[in-house]
């Protein structure tokens, strides 16, 4: 939409107009995604102050620090998520988005069987907070799995945002509960109502999310019908995705099916008086 308003009022001068659009089809939120994955990996490994030792040097050796190694594990797989969508809008000659979709259900699929995992070694109101986490990403892998069979349905693709968001916001606020509460006091294992105050606060986020989400799509379609009546009039153009010349046994269900027509048009015009 706005790069459609460029076009039809441009602010800039005509020369400018190739650069600002190679500057909108830059893939934002894939080197969004490989800074953050970098940064949080480089942060990762240097926290440790004798660095990230995967064996230790008794005899039998003991696998060390696996709650790290699997955070460092996490954040590498945003930044190659990162990677595949910036090559996916940037790199190849067509966007393939079954490419970009295949690839992050891969990774959400890891993302978790690592969350399962990292529960394990928890109890209390860090289990609770990681049980939390993993239903929220459990879900997001029903609609992102449901999605490669149905990429085009905007009620799955809302789901998506929507979860999205509920991970991204539960776990900052996981961060805040385990790490830096609020209060500067941690949360006690043993006290029942700090565990039901985490459901609590998870609810809130449901609520706040949503509530976000829909004032979004409020003032989105609230501007789209009022303030942009050219696009009502042109209608929208599809993207430039990859999609696949049809194959054989395509060409011979199109042949089928005419045939099919025409035997029925024949015993139609013969019943006929």
């Amino acid at each position: 939409m706005i790069l459609k308003g460029c076009v039809l009022y441009p602010l800039c001068s005509p020369r400018n107009k190739q650069r600002c659009s190679r500057l909108w089809k830059i893939a934002y939120g894939g080197l969004l995604k490989i800074v953050t994955g970098s940064l949080l990996t480089f942060y990762v490994v240097l926290c440790l102050d004798g660095g990230m030792v995967l064996m230790s040097k008794q005899v039998p050796s003991r696998f060390m620090y696996p709650k790290e190694w699997q955070h460092l594990t996490m954040f590498i797989l945003l930044t190659l998520n990162g990677c595949v969508d910036f090559m996916s809008k940037n790199v190849l000659p067509q966007r393939c988005v079954g490419l970009e979709k295949g690839t992050l259900v891969l990774i959400i699929y890891q993302l978790l069987l690592l969350m399962v995992s990292h529960a394990k070694d928890s109890e209390g109101v860090e289990l609770h907070v990681h049980s939390l986490l993993i239903l929220v990403v459990f879900l997001l892998l029903l609609v992102l799995t449901a999605q490669l069979w149905a990429p085009n349905m905007c009620h799955l693709q809302l789901m998506e945002t929507f979860l999205m968001l509920m991970m991204g916001s539960w776990l900052m606020q996981a961060g805040f509960i385990l790490y830096r509460p609020v209060s500067g006091y941690p949360w006690q294992d043993d006290d029942i109502s700090d565990i039901m105050f985490v459901t609590t606060f998870f609810c809130w986020h449901v609520m706040i999310d949503a509530s976000f989400l829909l004032g979004i799509y409020g003032f989105s379609s609230f501007w789209y019908h009022c303030y942009s009546p050219s696009l009502k009039l042109t209608g929208p153009k599809e993207a430039p995705y990859y999609a696949s010349t049809p194959g054989p046994l395509y060409k011979l269900l199109q042949e089928v099916e005419q045939s099919e027509k025409e035997d029925q048009a024949l015993l139609f015009s013969k019943s006929s008086p």
